[in-house]
């Protein structure tokens, strides 16, 4: 059987490589900077402030960002006319945000970000260096991982900031439905939230543009997990509640600038794609859960199509428990703990 075509059109051609720009509209500007990870790339978004550039994402603090960053606003570079007027951080993931105190301090540029995602990223930041604690450690061990699992976690743990410049001590509020004047444009802030708490999004109406962060990508669906610090959270039912929500705050007719992969077109197919594949991957997992009771780790064959090794063990174990918390809060599941403090799900008999 052929797989399905994509509905997805991609006009913009090729990424422009670190360092250089691609104008997608008139002053608006694609960059992409380079990540140390499997997923190996991130989109940045220049936009033309005044005299300026309103910088969109920033990248991680590595290297090979700060040698990028120095290219395209040296003298006779392509943002060095007026350098960058502020930072507008879609949410708090290192490599989104990594970059914002450098650019601050380098720059004198004021950091754009919602309380949500900027709060939770001083908290992480704060983590840093940190053991793990007994709450994290004892979550880990519900979802049923073993004693090498914990302990390959216990020795990772506190890494968040060690990709991140020193972010800045203040910023300026994000809130949905704000309008903001970039240039000669104004922007609205669409919220969304599941894979980050108080995520943004930024919609030109006069430029048809969304600039979607991690909230809408193309080829890939956003990690959605639980963490240790909100264990009974449902951040699965505020995913799908956002992508509905921006599907009826935004146009269809939008170009799509994502974080990752390519800028594209048929933005409403894509949000309903991403909602039949969660919704779908809902009813696998609970039609699964009517044989007997499962552990989370028992849980991965259902919803992930890769073998989950120890390199994605923590954004699996995550992603299933916020499906397993989703059924759970909705009586489609049931929990109950063994003597070990393992949980073991399982359909509810109402459901």
């Amino acid at each position: 059987m052929k797989p399905e075509p994509s509905p997805l059109l991609y006009p913009c051609g090729q990424a422009p490589e670190p360092g250089s720009v691609r104008e997608i509209a008139p002053g608006v500007l694609w960059l992409r900077m380079p990540l140390p990870l499997s997923l190996d790339h991130i989109n940045l978004w220049a936009v033309r402030d005044g005299d300026g550039w309103a910088i969109f994402d920033t990248g991680m603090h590595t290297p090979p960002t700060v040698d990028a960053w120095h290219a395209l606003f040296g003298a006779g570079n392509p943002l060095g006319e007026g350098g960058p007027t502020r930072v507008f951080a879609t949410h708090m993931h290192p490599d989104h945000v990594g970059m914002a105190g450098w650019l601050n301090r380098e720059y004198g540029c004021e950091l754009w970000m919602t309380r949500g995602e900027y709060m939770n990223c001083r908290v992480l930041v704060a983590d840093t260096g940190r053991e793990a604690p007994p709450e994290a450690l004892n979550f880990y061990r519900r979802a049923g991982w073993d004693d090498g699992a914990i302990e390959h976690y216990r020795l990772r743990f506190g890494g968040y900031g060690k990709k991140m410049a020193p972010l800045p001590q203040s910023y300026r509020r994000l809130r949905e439905g704000q309008r903001i004047r970039i240039g000669e444009h104004e922007w609205q802030v669409v919220i969304g939230s599941g894979h980050s708490p108080e995520h943004a999004c930024f919609y030109s109406p006069e430029l048809k543009l969304l600039i979607s962060g991690d909230q809408v990508l193309p080829r890939i669906s956003s990690n959605v997990s639980v963490h240790p610090t909100e264990p009974y959270g449902d951040p699965m039912g505020d995913w799908l509640e956002s992508l509905e929500r921006i599907k009826a705050a935004v146009p269809d007719d939008v170009l799509v600038l994502p974080a990752h992969d390519d800028p594209f077109r048929n933005l409403h197919a894509r949000l309903d794609r991403l909602l039949g594949s969660h919704r779908r991957a809902l009813g696998r997992l609970h039609k699964l859960l009517e044989e007997g009771p499962k552990r989370v780790v028992d849980l991965f064959g259902v919803l992930f199509a890769r073998r989950v090794d120890a390199e994605v063990l923590l954004l699996a174990t995550g992603e299933t428990q916020a499906n397993l918390n989703y059924l759970v809060q909705r009586g489609k599941a049931t929990v109950s703990e063994d003597a070990d403090g393992v949980a073991w799900y399982q359909s509810s008999p109402r459901s």
